[in-house]
């Protein structure tokens, strides 16, 4: 399909901000997303996209190659750039709970672990988790890679008396849910929240995003069935790379297990 003529998205904002090559890299990945650019068709060549979005080559070749790299495109010698196969990926029917997922998680990533200590929860952490201002927990934040990319950062607390085998090592050989499963945790009830953030120099670094880029935050605190809370988590990952995906069964429907938007105003 000739998206050059369409009038989506054809003006990129000037002020400071988001870089240019990241506006044209995200106006083109949506409409690669939404089948403007079907698989196998032929993106705009560089003069239509420096035209059409008043940008140089240069502002048009770095948004390219941003596509490029995370596989939504491929560029043929003598030919043009391509929308590759497989680019939109189907919705996979969400058969998993929670301990799967995590699991099915574990199994399809690889671990590198940033840090283990005991530390003072802050004082956020420290509420969530019911333990009185300046008790100490076991912090363990944790890169995930998929064939050397990164896929998402995860920050966790648990109180001491669960997480007494959470080091390094185990760390390196399980997940962490499982660690407390076999400190005898049995979850219960979870309650998560999701959110946007932009990426600090810590999170930019380990995620390989721009400084600024915008971020899912999720932060999930779970558990055990004596309604004891055992685990808070802060996970950031990058929209590019992950989405979340939720099955709300019927009897969920009426009920925040269905999800809800809360706006903190005043």
């Amino acid at each position: 399909m000739d998206a050059t003529n369409t009038s989506h998205a054809s003006h990129l904002r000037r002020e400071p901000g988001t870089a240019l090559h990241r506006q044209l890299f995200m106006v083109l990945r949506d409409q690669i997303a939404q089948g403007v650019y079907a698989i196998g068709d032929l993106i705009p060549p560089e003069d239509a996209l420096c035209a059409r979005f008043d940008v140089s080559r240069i502002t048009v070749r770095r948004a390219v190659s941003d596509l490029e790299r995370l596989g939504l495109v491929e560029k043929r010698p003598g030919r043009g750039t391509y929308v590759r196969a497989g680019t939109r990926p189907s919705r996979p029917r969400p058969s998993f709970g929670l301990l799967e997922s995590l699991d099915k998680q574990a199994r399809e990533t690889e671990v590198t672990v940033l840090k283990v200590e005991t530390a003072p929860a802050p004082p956020a952490v420290a509420e969530q988790l019911a333990l009185s201002a300046g008790t100490s927990a076991v912090h363990a934040v944790r890169l995930r890679s998929v064939k050397g990319t990164p896929m998402m950062v995860t920050d966790a607390w648990v109180p001491r008396e669960v997480g007494q085998n959470v080091t390094e090592a185990e760390l390196g050989k399980r997940a962490l849910f499982e660690i407390l499963m076999g400190e005898g945790v049995k979850f219960g009830r979870v309650i998560q929240e999701v959110t946007a953030v932009a990426a600090d120099p810590v999170l930019a670094r380990l995620l390989r995003v721009d400084l600024g880029a915008p971020l899912v935050q999720l932060v999930r605190v779970l558990h055990d069935r004596r309604k004891r809370p055992v685990q808070y988590i802060t996970i950031h990952f990058t929209g590019e790379r992950s989405r979340v995906l939720m099955d709300v069964p019927a009897e969920a429907v009426n009920t925040t297990g269905a999800g809800q938007i809360v706006h903190d105003l005043e």
